[in-house]
């Protein structure tokens, strides 16, 4: 196989995960060491995340490829790409709490459900509660109006109790 078609291989499978994620965030990883690279790596393939390191001059031909041009003013420097196929919050929530952690990553922005995002929008997603946590708080909100129906009936017959004693 030649090394245009290795590239053009690359390129495809590039545009491919960032048109088939859920979820992609873009980062700089420059100044974090080994170990610390090696532990964000094992934090988001517990998640289920791919985390890849690819030439920037790949990534822009694939970010056209899959039509994400906006990505191109973000792909400088040493850049890394977390991609999740099924989960939009966990690699936001992931990088984002690893980057409170260690100041040298940084977020350059992000690709949720195939439209880019910035900076900010990527760290306001990774805020947002899991999908259980939403799930429980919805639960919440529903049950809210039995209860208070059943302590104001309880209320009611407690009072009737004492009227009658």
């Amino acid at each position: 196989m030649s090394v245009l078609e290795q590239k053009k291989q690359i390129v495809t499978e590039i545009a491919t995960k960032l048109k088939d994620s859920q979820s992609t965030v873009v980062v700089d990883y420059r100044g974090l060491n080994v170990a610390e690279v090696t532990e964000l790596r094992k934090q988001l393939r517990e998640a289920g995340c791919e985390f890849k390191v690819y030439k920037n001059t790949m990534t822009r031909r694939a970010a056209e490829v899959a039509e994400l041009t906006e990505l191109n003013d973000v792909l400088v420097g040493p850049t890394a790409i977390a991609f999740h196929n099924e989960d939009a919050i966990a690699p936001a929530k992931i990088i984002n709490s690893f980057a409170k952690e260690h100041e040298a990553l940084e977020i350059k922005a992000g690709v949720i459900e195939g439209n880019v995002v910035s900076v900010e929008e990527v760290k306001a997603l990774a805020e947002l509660p899991s999908r259980e946590g939403l799930l429980s708080m919805l639960l919440s909100v529903l049950q809210a109006p039995v209860r208070n129906f059943a302590l104001a009936t309880k209320a009611v017959a407690d009072q009737k109790e004492e009227q009658g004693a």
